[in-house]
């Protein structure tokens, strides 16, 4: 975020003036929805107000969210319902700065990553071989393993790593998932 301040004027009904240079030197401006002309000079945006009224504003930009875990995003929506935010907040994480700037800015959830896990099983080159770990449909809670000559990507056979943990499966193979399937 620059430091630079922009300016623009705006009229009781909320309209800003619109200014430009047609590349002739003649000056167009007037009330016009939808445009916003700003100036780094807060004297030039007075002078506008003094020609054609309204009022100067500032144009911030508005600041980065932050990105967070589910676990952080949980303790700064708690920090709400706290007579003392920052209080509550740093007495439940360690990075303060982090979350008070979530707290203020507002904030999004990093999406977990997800792998396809597998294991390599030979063969030559033409044929190899593959057992790919899916969820089982069958008996939920447990991990099938499916012979194939391919890994594929199905929403199915994606796990967490806390899902890797989970289940047993950190001497496999993992392939991370660079985008969503079906």
């Amino acid at each position: 975020m620059s430091e630079e301040k922009l300016y623009a004027v705006k009229n009781a009904k909320g309209i800003y003036l619109s200014y430009s240079d047609d590349k002739h030197y003649h000056w167009r401006e007037g009330w016009r929805e939808g445009e916003i002309a700003a100036t780094t000079s807060q004297r030039i945006a007075h002078d506008l107000c003094t020609d054609h009224g309204g009022h100067v504003v500032t144009l911030i930009e508005e600041p980065e969210k932050v990105v967070l875990t589910e676990e952080q995003a949980e303790i700064v929506d708690d920090a709400h319902g706290y007579y003392i935010p920052a209080s509550y907040i740093s007495r439940n994480y360690s990075d303060e700065e982090l979350l008070m700037n979530a707290y203020v800015n507002g904030y999004t959830v990093a999406k977990e990553k997800k792998y396809l896990v597998y294991k390599e099983l030979g063969g030559n080159q033409k044929h190899e071989q593959f057992a790919q770990a899916y969820r089982s449909s069958v008996y939920p809670g447990t991990v099938s393993w499916i012979l194939t000559n391919e890994v594929t990507n199905r929403s199915f056979a994606q796990f967490t790593k806390s899902e890797i943990e989970h289940y047993g499966l950190q001497d496999c193979e993992k392939e991370e998932v660079t985008d969503d399937a079906d």
